[in-house]
């Protein structure tokens, strides 16, 4: 009801209007709740972000992953929690490759710590299938590193998808040719924040800036 008040309202201010007609807009108005305008607001600019996200241009790197069996929950669709470790694999695959990562607690000067991450569901892949899981970097901080993820499946055609070793050990860059291979909206979106700090201490790292400089090629990745 509220949405509907709204929208009879909010009407084009550069039309006229009877006396009486601004007066029940004015009265209106003034029926709503102080923040629901900015919330109707936040909502609307939320709304377009989420729909940039699920674009194809919005992301930098690309990592094919197979779909398992086991994947797959009794409604025949991957599970929801499978979709959180298919963006871990997309991160630390860009990381260990790109940024020269060293995962061993012993030996490496640093590791990542998830400390929040959220996925937002559009539609749904299932096994067998080999979507494609994309990465861009939306922060660099001292010691962190925002990230925006998105799985985009595989478009529906009789031949099925082509990837080869490379693409699987090396994944490829946004313009690759492969690409067209997948669908431009995501199925699935979400967002990860990785702390990284002194395995032995625990304490925030700073990061290096060869490390740095990696994370910000995927910043403005169209």
């Amino acid at each position: 009801a509220v949405t509907e008040l709204v929208k009879n309202v909010c009407l084009p201010v550069n039309h006229r209007y009877s006396k009486g007609a601004v007066t029940m807009i004015s009265w209106a108005w003034r029926l709503l709740p102080r923040n629901t305008i900015c919330s109707f607001a936040t909502s609307s600019k939320n709304q377009r972000a989420e729909e940039h996200h699920r674009q194809l241009e919005a992301y930098g790197y690309f990592l094919p992953i197979q779909t398992r069996w086991q994947d797959n929950d009794q409604y025949g669709h991957v599970n929801n929690v499978v979709y959180y470790s298919y963006f871990d694999t997309v991160i630390n695959h860009f990381l260990i490759r790109y940024c020269g990562l060293e995962t061993s607690l012993l030996t490496s000067p640093m590791v990542g710590f998830m400390v929040t991450n959220q996925c937002t569901y559009h539609t749904p892949i299932g096994f067998p299938q080999i979507p494609v899981a994309a990465l861009a970097v939306e922060k660099v901080g001292h010691s962190s590193v925002h990230y925006r993820l998105a799985l985009f499946p595989p478009k529906p055609t009789k031949e099925p998808t082509s990837v080869n070793h490379r693409d699987l050990t090396d994944g490829f860059f946004f313009g690759h040719p492969k690409l067209v291979q997948f669908d431009n909206l995501a199925c699935t979106t979400g967002s990860a924040v990785h702390v990284f700090v002194n395995p032995a201490s625990s304490k925030p790292e700073g990061l290096p800036e060869d490390f740095k400089s990696s994370l910000q090629k995927l910043m403005n990745p169209a």
